[in-house]
This record gives structure tokens, sequence and C-alpha cells, in this order.
């Protein structure tokens, strides 16, 4: 099973649990990293997320990954805040960010430039449209390494 099905099934399966503790599930990632492999529940609520609230859905949800056995293998669990600067990887990411500012590193430059800072002004599944001084870049999604949204602290 590949990591993308892995994250959909444990996505289906947290979702309305996550949901009923009145969070909202952002995102789920397994991934290795070493020899070590890491299950990411990040977790989203208006008022932000403390420490507390993210014990609080590792508790819930830490029995009923076991029972449903989709990870066969040790992993490690980890519950956390998207943050202020949040990884847009999925379309409802990228959606909820139109109109604001957004920072993209490609894999492939474009006009020599491979990491971009700009105004989202449309998101499609295969290209995203990027205002930069009020010139529009089309980018190809498949172009894109990372992309998060960038905090006006200021």
């Amino acid at each position: 099973m590949t990591n993308h099905n892995i994250e959909s099934k444990i996505e289906n399966l947290l979702k309305p649990i996550i949901h009923q503790l009145e969070y909202e599930l952002y995102d789920v990632q397994y991934i290795k990293e070493g020899k070590d492999y890491y299950l990411r529940i990040t977790i989203d609520k208006s008022a932000g997320i403390s420490i507390e609230d993210c014990e609080k859905v590792n508790n819930a949800i830490d029995s009923i990954l076991d029972e449903a056995d989709i990870i066969s293998g040790s992993y490690f669990l980890e519950v956390s805040s998207p943050g202020i600067e949040r990884v847009l990887r999925k379309e409802v990411h990228f959606q909820k960010q139109i109109g604001n500012e957004i920072y993209i590193k490609l894999f492939k430059p474009m006009e020599k430039q491979k990491e971009l800072t700009g105004i989202l002004r449309n998101y499609q599944k295969d290209e995203l449209q990027l205002e930069i001084d009020t010139q529009i870049w089309n980018i190809d999604t498949k172009n894109i390494a990372i992309a998060k949204t960038v905090a006006n602290l200021f």
C-alpha cells in the first residue's frame, strides 16, 4: 500500500472522530525519516491549537489506529497544529488561501527562479496562478516542491 493510500485511509477513519472532538483534521502525513516512520496528524480550530488539544486528540485516536491496523510495522504518532506558516498540500488548503500571500519552492526554475512569493489568485488541480508585482505566473502544480502560507506578523 502506498503512503498516499495509507494517508487517505487514516484520514477517512479519523476525520469523524476528530470532528466529534470539535477539531478540523487539517492533514495526515505518513513519512519515513531516516530509519523511522512517522504518522503526523495535523489538527486545527479557529481559536488555535494548544498542547492540551494535541494530547486530547492523541489519546482519542491512538487505540483506534491500533485496532484499525492500517499501518503494519512500528511508527511514531505525532499530533500537532499546522502552525502560522501552514504547508499547503491539498486542494482544500490552496482554495482557502486564494487572495492571500503564499510561498512556493519549485523543483525546476521558472525564469531563473526556484522560490516565489505572491498572491494566490486561482488554483486548479494542474495549475495555480500566482500574482507577483502585478504579473500573473501560471505554475504547474507538479513543479511545486513545497507551498506554504506566509505569516505577516507586522
